[in-house]
């Protein structure tokens, strides 16, 4: 390829670096109440982060997900891998990596500290009692004829989270489903322990653990 193309498959990613960085420029910094600390470019990037996470990062759709209370070294991380390219979203690659293209470390901490701050959204939902039963089951005990762990184990007794491990508890159950779905795919390279979880998970199983998730 010519040294002047930008490749085809990283034209999206550059177009929404482009975007954001225009919205950035536009967006109104956040108020010192809601951002202690923190550069200038971290609080308009919470602006520009709650189009789609929501304010404080309770997210009211489905298919975003809610950041509020999240642990700050995931949220971290996970930032990082968007902007090295090596996490994906189905639907939503491009966006996410131009987002990322413009934050610092310094930047991505400041957004990890501030979303961990805020207050997690409350359980909600309307999964059957049998469905959350079965939920439950496999998040306290696991499935042990398949060799899949209790999510308890990393993400805590009641999936408040911990160190690297994501807090769950309240996430959107569309996209818990969608995540543990996207860990058998190519989406998320680095989910290695909970690729090899999910490899033995059925949907109506994955469904039933994001349903109770939600609910707490």
């Amino acid at each position: 390829m010519h040294p002047g193309v930008i490749s085809p498959t990283l034209l999206p990613a550059r177009i929404a670096t482009i975007a954001m960085a225009a919205l950035l420029a536009l967006a109104t910094p956040a108020k010192a109440q809601d951002m202690a600390n923190g550069s200038d470019l971290a609080r308009r990037a919470v602006h520009v982060c709650a189009a789609c996470h929501g304010d404080g990062g309770r997210s009211q759709n489905p298919a975003y997900p809610a950041l509020a209370g999240q642990m700050p070294m995931y949220l971290a991380r996970q930032l990082k891998d968007f902007r090295a390219q090596q996490r994906s979203e189905a639907g939503t690659q491009a966006y996410m990596w131009g987002v990322s293209a413009l934050l610092d470390d310094d930047t991505i901490q400041a957004l990890a500290d501030y979303y961990s701050a805020q207050t997690p959204l409350a359980g909600h939902g309307k999964a059957s009692p049998a469905v959350l039963r079965a939920g439950r089951d496999i998040f306290d005990n696991g499935l042990p004829a398949k060799g899949v762990r209790a999510c308890a184990s990393c993400h805590g007794e009641h999936a408040e989270g911990a160190a690297g491990f994501p807090r769950l508890a309240g996430q959107h159950a569309d996209y818990l489903y969608a995540q543990l779905k996207g860990f058998g795919s190519r989406l998320r390279p680095h989910g290695v322990l909970m690729r090899a979880e999910a490899a033995h998970m059925s949907p109506v199983q994955m469904k039933a653990v994001a349903a109770y998730l939600q609910s707490l």
